[in-house]
């Protein structure tokens, strides 16, 4: 005997599709490609002033760069969809993935055709990977899928997206500095445990990363919590 649970009207996975649990891959991928992001631009300062690349080299950085800010403040937009549970974040997610597949080929192209570049059986391994997440989680959103029920909450209304887009630039920023400063603080403290030598600033080398790896978790942590707790204490019921 068929419950009522089971009804399609109230917004239960259909038969025949995946389960709703991996409707939320695309937003740990997300959430993963961010994060690289944020540390391409962390790790990428010694390209200011500096003239000794040669041209195609530093333009390919460059754009790295500038596609790493588009990447983070276009998946801030995602985050704010899909933590306000809107219908419309399958599709916007499918249209950053496009655009972010067109140009990792891209950039993959570039390096094998530009000869200051060296043949990377690894990074033609990393690019293959990226494409085949992407391509799954583009699957996974397809129209007709159901992800909509999973990311549509009708009962209530979410804050606008423009809300979770300046609370998610605070948490990151407040994040960053507060991950940053922790993380410093601990890398002295386990370079002085540990005796790292402090030879040429060895020391002070390994305190530098291990507070750019918390500017990175920080900048990721705050931007997230900081979103979740916008539509956690925000969100009202629809009228």
């Amino acid at each position: 005997m068929t419950s009522s649970s089971e009804q399609p009207g109230n917004g239960q996975a259909p038969a025949g599709r995946p389960g709703g649990d991996l409707f939320y891959v695309p937003v740990g991928w997300l959430i993963f490609v961010m994060a690289w992001s944020v540390y391409g631009l962390t790790s990428a300062w010694w390209l200011v002033g500096n003239s000794d690349l040669p041209d195609k080299v530093f333009y390919f950085f460059f754009g790295g760069l500038v596609a790493n800010v588009i990447t983070v403040l276009w998946g801030l937009y995602l985050l704010g969809l899909a933590f306000g549970r809107s219908g419309r974040f399958p599709r916007h997610f499918t249209i950053w993935q496009i655009a972010t597949i067109v140009w990792v080929l891209a950039r993959q192209a570039y390096m094998l055709t530009v000869p200051e570049f060296v043949f990377s059986a690894r990074s033609l391994g990393i690019t293959a990977i990226e494409i085949g997440i992407g391509l799954l989680c583009i699957y996974l959103l397809r129209p007709g899928s159901g992800a909509g029920t999973v990311y549509t909450r009708p009962q209530t209304e979410a804050p606008p997206v423009f809300v979770s887009i300046i609370a998610a630039l605070l948490g990151i920023i407040l994040g960053a500095v507060i991950g940053a400063l922790v993380g410093f603080f601990a890398g002295s403290v386990i370079a002085d445990v540990a005796k790292v030598s402090c030879f040429e600033g060895g020391c002070g080398y390994f305190a530098a990363f291990i507070g750019l790896a918390g500017l990175v978790v920080g900048a990721i942590g705050g931007g997230i919590l900081a979103v979740w707790l916008v539509h956690r204490r925000r969100r009202k019921p629809a009228a």
